[in-house]
């Protein structure tokens, strides 16, 4: 009697904590429910930098759940009032310049946004990393001093993605994303995001610097750094229409 006690307390130790365990999809959940809110407000600067120049765009940006999320440039002085709209599974840009209202396709999501080394996805986020991925643990690893999870990212059959997988360190205490890894369609590395200059906003704590690496371009990367950021803000859903864009300010 006293073996088979011990037996079944080691079985409860070692199978106990994997039950209770949270998955790896709750974990991806938990971090974008952090970053984004049921709302949010923020301004940010945007630094590229090359080898031999750099420049800043300064932004506003605004977003509502998954569907709805506008940004609008305030500087420089060439790209004030330009704004990008998504609204469900569109994705609009005003362009003061030429007084025209474009509507971007499905293919222009991999390119270049602003001149930046992040695409059109990554700022208005087209796809979800929730809903579109299907999420697995990989190894844990310790980052500037944060235990993390690495969670493995594998697009779903005829989900609107632009990457082929992702890799993605989350820490463990507070569910906040340090490091990512993009891959293309033959699992080759395409760009490194990482997060950096640990803050609260509006309670919550979160990266104040993001940078995007683009691994095979020496020299280039763009820094995200937020000045402000708001959660659970009263906007509502015709915020983000396409005649907004026109007088967003």
């Amino acid at each position: 009697m006293y073996k088979n006690n011990i037996l079944l307390l080691v079985f409860l130790v070692l199978v106990t904590p994997r039950l209770m365990a949270q998955s790896a999809t709750e974990v991806i959940q938990k971090m974008d429910e952090k970053l984004r809110g049921e709302s949010s407000k923020a301004e940010i600067t945007m630094t590229i930098v090359r080898p031999t120049w750099k420049r800043s765009i300064s932004m506003k940006s605004w977003s509502r759940g998954n569907d709805y999320s506008l940004i609008l440039i305030t500087a420089p002085a060439r790209d004030e009032g330009t704004a990008f709209l998504k609204r469900e599974n569109e994705i609009w840009n005003w362009v003061p310049n030429i007084g025209r209202t474009v509507k971007l396709p499905p293919s222009m999501m991999m390119q270049s946004w602003m001149g930046s080394d992040f695409t059109n996805d990554d700022l208005v986020r087209e796809s979800s990393v929730v809903k579109d991925y299907t999420h697995e643990f990989g190894a844990d690893s310790t980052i500037n001093g944060h235990d993390c999870y690495k969670i493995i990212l594998t697009p779903k059959p005829d989900a609107p993605v632009v990457w082929g997988s992702i890799s993605s360190w989350v820490t463990k205490a507070e569910y906040i994303q340090l490091r990512t890894e993009f891959y293309d369609e033959d699992g080759y590395l395409v760009n490194l995001m990482t997060g950096s200059d640990l803050r609260e906003f509006d309670g919550r704590l979160l990266p104040a610097k993001m940078e995007m690496i683009p691994v095979d371009d020496p020299g280039n990367k763009t820094i995200l750094e937020y000045q402000d950021l708001e959660f659970d803000v009263d906007i509502r859903k015709n915020f983000f229409s396409v005649s907004n864009l026109k007088r967003i300010n």
